[in-house]
């Protein structure tokens, strides 16, 4: 029977001055190159714990990062959310890789990875594939992830079990999970025993303040004079980014690839990570041939 081998996480800090440290796990070696694997807005590192297992396999070094104020990273000094300050992270995590990095970025990782490719920084990175994520977003698919981070942010749960029913509720297409540790890693666990999400809560209220209509229109704009490869992942069950918003973006990109997830809904890895991870696979081992 085959066996497959895990490969064990080295962990690392990112130290990027003003008070900001950046958590990392980095997986496997750089055979082929650097991936960096940003999350999407409330998750952690470890929400790409299947897809850099398989991608360190096939001979990617994978940096898993936690965003500033997730998981195990600062919370940022004065509440500093901003999008352009998570793209600046990421230009910084980028530039410290002797030969660049691809970066693939869920929610807002991609988003933030636009902002730095069309604002911050142009051409930092070697590719970037966006997963499930647009300027143009569907409203009520915004309103409805804000509501559900929104939800419990003060009060927490009175156990892991409670955290799950929550999640339950907001993904019913997705199995629920009868081993809890992974949910564990999400959360941490305060002084009156309650569990809260693994963030800081002034990030919800922070990053609104960029996703205005005009700057949205703005950031789509600018992505068409984007120079290198992208490609862009979709749930197929999505209620934030609808096929039209999709294709429409990727059109608008010189050679633009547009991968659509059947089976999945805005959290692409969690629901379909196979899928996922064969298509991240796939676009970067295109980039690879056109760059030899």
């Amino acid at each position: 029977m085959e066996t497959t081998t895990v490969l064990k996480p080295r962990r690392f800090d990112f130290e990027l001055g003003a008070g900001v440290t950046l958590a990392a796990d980095v997986f496997g070696a750089d055979r082929l190159g650097v991936v960096i694997l940003a999350h999407g807005g409330g998750q952690t590192r470890h929400s790409w714990a299947g897809a850099a297992q398989k991608l360190a396999a096939e001979g990617w070094e994978v940096i898993a990062l936690d965003l500033r104020g997730h998981g195990d990273s600062s919370w940022a000094p004065g509440g500093d959310y901003g999008i352009e300050r998570f793209a600046a992270d990421l230009v910084e995590v980028a530039r410290r890789q002797r030969r660049g990095a691809h970066l693939v970025g869920a929610s807002l990782g991609g988003l933030a990875g636009l902002v730095a490719e069309t604002q911050v920084a142009p051409g930092v990175f070697r590719s970037l594939t966006l997963v499930d994520i647009v300027p143009r977003m569907e409203p009520t698919g915004v309103a409805r992830i804000m509501g559900f981070m929104a939800a419990n942010l003060e009060q927490g749960f009175e156990s892991l079990e409670a955290a799950a029913e929550a999640i339950a509720a907001y993904v019913p297409h997705r199995p629920r999970p009868t081993d809890l540790s992974g949910l564990r890693k999400n959360l941490r666990l305060g002084d009156d025993g309650r569990y809260r999400w693994h963030w800081d809560p002034s990030f919800a209220s922070g990053v609104r303040r960029d996703r205005t209509e005009d700057g949205m229109a703005a950031l789509e704009e600018r992505a068409a004079r984007i120079q290198i490869p992208v490609h862009l992942i979709r749930g197929r069950l999505s209620e934030l980014v609808s096929s039209e918003a999709a294709r429409a973006f990727i059109e608008r990109i010189p050679g633009g690839v547009l991968t659509d997830v059947a089976g999945a809904a805005h959290m692409i890895a969690g629901d379909r990570n196979d899928r996922f991870t064969d298509a991240v696979l796939s676009f970067l081992s295109s980039v690879a041939e056109l760059a030899e």
